[in-house]
């Protein structure tokens, strides 16, 4: 969709203003047609303009939308420093680096900056430290939800069309989590520091289901992805998920990219397209082309609890905002 690209190019132009307000000597915006440059490629090619010596800090466009100007100053200090800085060592969004023209010209051509903490670490041995305790850096702008979930202005970037069906949902969902009686289904790339933050915050229980996470810094010979979920809709459909999630729990948040990881493997490019995928976010089944795909939203769309469908930030930071019940701070 149009308005997510917007989005991530108006939160570029954001970052570039206020990490020169930070302490940067320079903020650049990369970027261009698409083209067959791979991340890492394109990483080298920026590392080999820099002066000998001087840091970097790298972020996609859509990458830390609720980071705080003392957040991003914390990483141009780190980048001037003699260890890298990582939101998440194990899946970045964001990453600063020492001495980057020594650091990475030697740096593979990785798909996506998620593994370049490993990658730091593990061959350019690189001490890398990372905010993982920070919530609010683990969410970015990815897909359509994700701008639902931010709300304010970036919701109203969104088609006022496209959002109802969506936004019903997350209110069901939050009455819920409201009822000591009903329980929560989770399934995805969620983490035990949400779950413990949700038992805290929700009087309904939780039923989590944690899948495949790292998932987007797999390495060649790693087990291929495969999920319980996935193997049930193997067997039963897609068209089976409202009535096997509604056997779980009385609403439920499904992170998609698992199940779709498992289906096709771990190479997005054959996955369903953007659109395709968004669409599915907001619950638009009429909208998708894949019929996979639009057979799984629509039974989620129709099942007979609440159903939320994302990426990893709904089941992780967006859940946070899914459910209103804690503020960034």
């Amino acid at each position: 969709m149009a308005a997510v690209g917007a989005a991530r190019a108006t939160l570029a132009e954001r970052h570039r203003r206020s990490f020169l307000a930070a302490g940067a000597d320079e903020a650049r915006i990369v970027a261009g047609p698409p083209d067959t440059f791979t991340f890492g490629a394109r990483l080298r090619a920026v590392a080999d303009t820099l002066p000998d010596g001087a840091g970097v800090v790298v972020l996609g466009s859509g990458a830390v939308p609720l980071a705080t100007p003392a957040d991003l100053g914390g990483f141009v200090r780190a980048a001037r420093s003699s260890r890298a800085l990582a939101n998440n060592r194990f899946s970045a969004d964001i990453v600063a680096i020492p001495r980057a023209r020594e650091i990475l010209a030697s740096v593979p051509d990785m798909p996506s900056d998620n593994a370049l903490p490993r990658w730091l670490t593990e061959v350019a041995g690189l001490p890398v430290d990372d905010l993982a305790g920070r919530w609010r850096l683990a969410m970015d702008i990815d897909t359509a939800l994700d701008l639902v979930l931010l709300g304010g202005r970036w919701a109203a970037s969104l088609d006022r069309g496209d959002r109802p069906r969506v936004e019903d949902r997350i209110a069901r969902v939050r009455e819920v989590t409201a009822d000591p009686h009903a329980e929560l289904v989770v399934a995805g790339r969620t983490s035990p520091a949400t779950l413990t933050w949700l038992t805290g915050v929700t009087a309904s229980r939780t039923r989590a289901l944690i899948e495949e996470r790292g998932l987007r810094t797999s390495v060649s010979g790693q087990r291929p992805p495969v999920s319980v979920l996935g193997i049930l809709l193997d067997r039963d459909g897609p068209g089976s998920l409202g009535d096997h999630l509604a056997r779980l729990g009385e609403a439920a948040i499904v992170d998609t990219r698992v199940l779709l990881a498992h289906r096709l493997g771990p190479d997005q490019t054959s996955w369903p397209s953007d659109a395709d995928r968004f669409a599915s976010d907001l619950l638009l089944h009429e909208r998708i082309e894949d019929a996979w795909l639009r057979e799984l939203t629509r039974a989620a769309a129709e099942a007979s609890i609440p159903v939320l469908l994302g990426a990893h930030s709904l089941v992780g930071p967006g859940l946070r905002l899914a459910l209103r019940a804690a503020r960034p701070r």
